[in-house]
């Protein structure tokens, strides 16, 4: 296989990945287009390779961006807007972990205790109610507390406690 059909079979793949995770595909496209390019990409760029729309390639561009895996870098000289993909893997995990907790299990956690405020709570369909909302706060604690511990760790403590975890 060729490095360039390599590296669009990626791309693609990368795409339709994305999708199984919640995350629109091509924001995935436009990700793994930077990650593997060996330059920073123009949004005309973008566009090009991937063939989509200005308005496409800018909503994802600035989206990446929201989400800390992809900043502009301005090249002397030129007045076009360039952009570069963080290659850190390790870095890459805990940021995409850090806003997936932010936009999906702190929601869910607040929603929860929400729950739990309910007037009748001495009747037994509350108590139960109360126990289920209980439960599931439990579990998406638990998963809370596990992305921050990864957020917060390197890479080498991280990868030794999940080997611990697998013995």
């Amino acid at each position: 296989m060729q490095l360039s059909e390599a590296k669009e079979k990626y791309i693609q793949t990368w795409g339709t990945f994305a999708t199984n995770w919640g995350i629109n595909r091509t924001m995935a496209q436009v990700h793994a287009l930077l990650l593997a390019s060996g330059k920073a990409l123009s949004t005309d760029e973008v566009m090009e390779q991937l063939e989509i729309s200005r308005g496409n390639a800018n909503m994802n561009l600035r989206a990446l961006m929201d989400w800390g895996i992809v900043r502009k870098e301005f090249v002397k000289g030129d007045r076009k807007e360039y952009f570069v993909a963080e290659k850190d893997v390790w870095f890459l995990f805990k940021q995409i972990t850090k806003e997936r907790r932010k936009r999906e299990i702190e929601p869910v956690i607040s929603f929860l205790e929400e729950l739990k405020n309910i007037e009748d709570k001495d009747s037994e369909g509350a108590k139960e109610f109360i126990k289920l909302m209980d439960d599931f706060s439990s579990v998406t604690g638990k998963i809370n507390n596990i992305m921050d511990l990864a957020i917060k760790s390197d890479d080498h403590w991280l990868v030794g406690k999940i080997t611990n975890l697998l013995k």
